[in-house]
């Protein structure tokens, strides 16, 4: 039986997408030779792996992951029941804002006294699970889209309002100002079925710029710290 919606759950499945989609867009082809295969983010598929992306909103993926891991911590396993029991200042500790600390627990609430199934959730499709999640209090669609991205490993997932896909998109397609989300939505139309392979792909490359970006600054103070000393 085929499953309802076409995920890339191994990366054979990615590589051999993606490569499929270097075919089919010069634009991808040119990252794919400058970045290579960027590896699948997969995040579980449950309160624990929306919880995660939560936390990692609006922060660098090294903040990210350390706060993430004080917070998988303290709560292991995770449960919403542990996590609505703990008081604000516990959380604070473990360096959740409070606007974060408002979000997971209205997820929390909405698992244990609202009866969201996370599980069955997951079965939906993606519009139905953006409309479910963007209805408990500091979800936004940015949060949905990962999500299905990156724990339900959907292959035509795509987050348009993500800041770095839209730099990317500005940078590629020469736009004189950045995508707004709709716009980024139409073109991310061309990705199709993979629009979650080429967001990956885009972001391998956004990365890619600012650590070139980053050399070359290093490189330029270290040239005129030399001049200086002559």
């Amino acid at each position: 039986m085929q499953p309802r919606h076409k995920t890339l759950a191994t990366e054979r499945q990615f590589k051999m997408a993606a490569t499929s989609l270097a075919r089919q867009c010069k634009i991808m082809s040119l990252i794919l030779e400058r970045t290579g295969i960027p590896p699948a983010r997969r995040f579980p598929a449950d309160i624990s792996g929306l919880s995660k992306i939560i936390i990692g909103q609006q922060l660098s993926t090294h903040s990210a992951a350390a706060i993430w891991a004080r917070v998988s911590a303290a709560f292991d396993p995770f449960a919403p029941e542990a996590l609505l029991a703990s008081n604000d200042a516990d959380l604070k500790a473990l360096g959740l804002s409070n606007g974060k600390i408002r979000t997971l627990r209205a997820l929390s609430r909405a698992v244990v006294e609202d009866g969201l199934d996370i599980a069955a959730l997951n079965t939906l499709d993606d519009v139905a699970i953006i409309e479910t999640l963007t209805a408990i209090h500091g979800i936004g669609p940015w949060t949905a889209d990962i999500y299905i991205m990156f724990a339900l490993a959907r292959r035509d997932a795509f987050a348009s309002g993500d800041l770095a896909l839209q730099l990317a998109v500005q940078h590629h397609f020469r736009l004189k100002t950045r995508p707004t989300a709709s716009e980024l939505e139409h073109i991310a139309e061309r990705w199709r079925p993979s629009r979650a392979v080429a967001a990956h792909l885009l972001w391998a490359d956004y990365a890619f710029a600012r650590r070139s970006l980053l050399q070359k600054s290093e490189e330029k103070r270290v040239i005129n710290s030399r001049k200086a000393l002559k």
